[in-house]
């Protein structure tokens, strides 16, 4: 028999010299600074630094923000020609410290404004997950939080419905320099040959790359819009309070980002009863459950959609949790496009092209058999 997988190393917290906090836990060694700061990000199983020399990392930034037309809707690459580091912090603290997961607490204000950061390491995990509570009251300001890594990065890779995309890091072409502000699902990768690192998000989809040297050679600085306050056409606009995710992903795959990104967006709920056997399962990594839902018809079918997800072919099995009679394939609007794979049936096979799109309408057992 197989031998039981070790449990993770616990997560260390430590405070340094004059204040700075050190998170550990085997995988990742974080440092921050008095101002509540990434200065270091190791990754300990690569054994590289991911932040560039001399820069620091989750670092607040307010521009103001002012389009030539359409408030509300557009950002003109002017709004980078000013802007002010939020580096004051009113308290860092170590909010939480035990074996399975450890907690730095780093509270802000500025201009009408008041936010709480919690940056939390667990036991196992490769990602830095970044909280944020924000009291906002700006005026034509538009927040980003800036990663400097340490990547040199030809291209950045952002996740789209059903897939990914590339786009050059570059500003060449009059094209390539207008994509100063680009979109990201729920996750954004920058890669060398051999070294990646994901910015994971839960609802911030405004995101900035750009190529920037650093004393030993070029690195790459991505950086996510937090949040606007434009005055039109709603002139309260954004005003109040907000709570958001985002994570650094250091030695990220693209099926490392696809796997994190959706554990950020659907985290585990904890619940008092026994766990329950998932409804269904598939082998193959690439093979994304994207939903599972009823027929829109109420006929009780179940409906599973699914895709392929590192941008090759796949193949594998998908099985359901429940006795099925029939299997077949439809349409968007649940539809059948093939015949049905009469049952009973445990497992269907499955092979996807390159981001396909796969949709099974599957008909339980009525009754089950026994």
């Amino acid at each position: 028999p197989d031998s039981p997988t070790p449990p993770p190393a616990p997560v260390r917290a430590d405070t340094g010299p004059e204040g700075t906090l050190t998170l550990d836990n085997g995988l990742l060694r974080v440092h921050l600074d008095t101002d509540g700061l990434l200065t270091s990000v190791r990754d300990l199983h690569a054994g590289r630094e991911i932040l560039a020399p001399g820069t620091r990392g989750n670092l607040l930034q307010l521009h103001p923000d002012h389009p030539t037309q359409y408030d509300a809707w557009d950002l003109d690459r002017h709004y980078r020609h000013r802007h002010t580091d939020l580096t004051d912090a009113e308290s860092v603290e170590l909010a939480a410290a035990g074996p399975l997961s450890a907690t730095v607490r780093v509270t802000r204000a500025f201009g009408a404004s008041r936010l709480t950061q919690d940056l939390t390491l667990r036991a196992g995990s490769h990602r830095l997950d970044i909280t944020t509570a924000i009291d906002w009251h700006e005026s034509e300001k538009v927040l980003k939080a800036a990663f400097p890594l340490d990547v040199h990065a030809e291209r950045s890779t952002s996740e789209v419905q059903f897939g990914h995309v590339h786009r050059p890091t570059h500003t060449n072409t009059s094209w390539d320099a207008a994509r100063f502000e680009i979109c990201a699902h729920r996750w954004l990768r920058v890669a060398e040959p051999g070294y990646g690192i994901a910015l994971l998000n839960d609802s911030t989809y405004g995101h900035e790359v750009t190529r920037a040297p650093h004393p030993e050679g070029l690195g790459t600085t991505v950086r996510l819009t937090l949040l606007r306050a434009p005055h039109s056409p709603d002139p309260e606009t954004d005003q109040g309070t907000h709570r958001f995710t985002y994570a650094l992903l250091p030695g990220a795959g693209v099926g490392d980002a696809v796997a994190e990104g959706l554990a950020l967006n659907l985290p585990l709920r904890p619940a008092a009863a026994p766990p329950v056997a998932p409804l269904i399962r598939v082998d193959h990594p690439a093979v994304t459950v994207e939903s599972v839902k009823l027929a829109e018809d109420r006929s009780g079918d179940v409906v599973v959609r699914l895709y392929e997800s590192h941008g090759g072919r796949a193949a594998g099995i998908l099985s359901p949790g429940f006795p099925v009679e029939r299997a077949t394939v439809t349409d968007l609007l649940e539809r059948p496009l093939h015949e049905a794979e009469e049952g009973p049936t445990s497992d269907v096979t499955v092979e996807l092209r390159p981001f396909q799109i796969l949709t099974l309408r599957l008909r339980p057992q009525h009754p089950p058999a026994g």
